[in-house]
């Protein structure tokens, strides 16, 4: 509950203070992530369709689908970075609701993952408000754990950044 008023509260702290031109299809993005994990996320845009997306947050619960090792119910620190490509043609609509993809790594450390490392394949959908610099987002990221152990787990997440000039 508590992310939840947080999430809202940025939310409209972000609309009230948005200025009213559309900046999130390039630059830089810094917002919050609600999901495994739940932290910050930022996206740094390289081309009209292709941007690298970071994140860093806390992994609040056990997220393998098929993990051989110890976790040990604690929170794990969490790092991830993507390269992302858009397709802004996907959905048709007034507004701009790209469908994005991509692939990147994972870390995270803690809470019985110490030093474990994961391939993510990132599968998502942005809304891109045409009068405020904000994005919202919602993604679903399957992730192949390479170390220490291997097995397949799940990342989500829903979130919204701010995009600075």
């Amino acid at each position: 509950m508590k992310n939840i008023l947080l999430f809202g509260l940025a939310l409209f702290i972000m609309i009230i203070v948005a200025k009213p031109v559309a900046a999130q299809d390039h630059g830089f993005g810094l917002g919050i992530v609600l999901g495994e994990p739940t932290g910050l996320s930022a996206k740094l845009w390289t081309s009209k369709i292709n941007a690298f997306d970071f994140g860093l947050g806390v992994g609040l619960g056990g997220d393998r689908i098929k993990y051989k090792g110890y976790y040990n119910n604690t929170g794990r620190v969490h790092f991830h970075m993507d390269y992302l490509w858009h397709s802004f043609n996907a959905i048709s609509s007034t507004e701009r609701f790209p469908l994005y993809y991509g692939f990147g790594g994972r870390f995270n450390t803690g809470g019985g993952y110490d030093g474990s490392f994961g391939i993510r394949g990132v599968i998502g959908i942005a809304w891109l408000p045409r009068a405020t610099p904000i994005d919202v987002f919602i993604e679903l990221v399957p992730v192949f754990q390479v170390t220490p152990l291997t097995g397949l787990g799940i990342d989500a997440g829903l979130g919204i950044r701010y995009y600075f000039e």
